[in-house]
């Protein structure tokens, strides 16, 4: 699974399978964040199951499902705390990485200004612009 970095702790990528997880680790990732919900595509993995493979290859979890833009605020606040408290790479990861990048992006609002989030979002190939007055509204909330 090809991995889009988006700062250099922090990556996103599509769908990942409980048979990946362990190469994760080998390769330095310390946390994975599903943004993906249970049941959304036939043959799909489920949050369970990725996350006995995460907890089994000595990684820490978080299920943060989001519809389509929908994110809930506590979800926000465990993306936050979970990529600032890391000891190495997180990976986001959903369906595309869209939602992935989209949840990170609101959670880092809170330290970044709306044109770092939107740039770092840019470069990894996912335009933001549309969301700028929520990144704008959230920034210093975590402060």
């Amino acid at each position: 699974m090809a991995c889009v970095p988006v700062t250099s702790d922090f990556f996103i990528s599509g769908q990942i399978t409980p048979d990946q997880v362990q190469a994760f680790a080998d390769q330095g990732f310390t946390a994975l964040i599903n943004n993906r919900p249970d049941g959304e595509e036939p043959g799909q993995p489920s949050s369970a199951m990725i996350e006995a493979a995460a907890r089994a290859a000595g990684l820490d979890y978080l299920h943060a499902p989001m519809q389509g833009a929908q994110i809930r605020e506590d979800d926000i606040t465990q993306i936050h705390q979970m990529t600032r408290q890391a000891s190495g790479k997180v990976l986001g990861f959903c369906r595309s990485g869209a939602r992935s990048m989209l949840g990170w992006a609101l959670a880092q609002s809170q330290d970044r200004p709306a044109d770092d989030v939107i740039a770092l979002a840019r470069a990894a190939g996912h335009d933001l612009s549309p969301f700028c007055s929520a990144f704008e509204t959230r920034y210093g909330f975590g402060a």
